[in-house]
């Protein structure tokens, strides 16, 4: 055992020495798949699934912050899955409520909302709420916690944004079809004033977004990983990041 972690952290080690700043993306978007496969895996219910995977992410910042990563977007809650068996639904608001308690009091983040917190439960959108004002003077690596979110429903909120905003300047819907530009609909978006994610991260070995970033991942780079979030170790990670500095980025062009 003590020689295979000894290989292992060498090869790590040489993932890691070839990663130069310049190639390292500005942020990251993760969408957090696996937990009730991880689960079912291993006989265990499906609450435990969660816990495990929430107990994964203060790991996987702290990688992302020694790499120099400016921004990681975490999909913790989708649309979606606010539909799900209330039993179910209840113990991972639970569970998120807690992680984001933990985020907050770690002190090296600062976090911001992605998701429409009116959709959620009164307590769990106060926690959100208090942990984006807890952490607003932190200077450290900014973590957008997304919950409640759905990349259609963010840019039908964006479209409905600027609907309510030519309303109130006495514009009308026809001036305001004939001058729209995407950046007008990007500045309404939850992630405005942050550069779009360079790089898509999902686990779980799915290849699709699910709606993930649908506006703002037009141009990055996908790297799908077949392990379960709960079991995405920090050499999944600088796998992900070799991958992401050895392709050429076009950007559309």
């Amino acid at each position: 055992m003590a020689q295979w972690n000894l290989l292992y952290d060498l090869y790590e080690a040489r993932v890691r020495s070839r990663l130069t700043k310049e190639l390292i993306p500005r942020h990251v978007g993760v969408i957090l798949d696996g937990n009730r496969r991880w689960a079912k895996s291993i006989g265990t219910t499906t609450s435990h699934g969660h816990r495990a995977g929430a107990g994964r992410i203060a790991q996987f910042l702290g990688w992302a912050h020694e790499l120099g990563v400016e921004i990681v977007t975490l999909w913790m809650l989708s649309t979606d899955n606010l539909g799900r068996e209330s039993k179910e639904l209840n113990e991972l608001i639970g569970i998120i409520r807690t992680a984001v308690e933990g985020l907050a009091q770690d002190g090296r983040w600062k976090l911001h909302i992605v998701g429409d917190i009116s959709l959620l439960p009164d307590s769990l959108a106060q926690t959100l709420t208090d942990a984006a004002q807890q952490t607003a003077g932190v200077e450290g690596m900014i973590v957008n916690i997304a919950v409640g979110y759905g990349g259609r429903h963010e840019i039908t909120e964006a479209v409905r944004a600027l609907i309510r905003q030519a309303e109130a300047e006495g514009t009308s819907l026809g001036e305001l079809a004939e001058r729209l530009t995407d950046a007008d609909i990007a500045a309404h978006l939850y992630t405005k004033d942050q550069p779009d994610p360079d790089l898509v991260i999902r686990t779980s070995g799915e290849q699709r977004l699910s709606g993930f970033m649908l506006w703002q991942s037009v141009h990055s780079e996908f790297y799908f990983c077949e392990a379960y979030w709960p079991d995405f170790r920090r050499v999944d990670f600088l796998r992900a990041m070799r991958s992401y500095a050895q392709r050429e980025r076009r950007l559309g062009k």
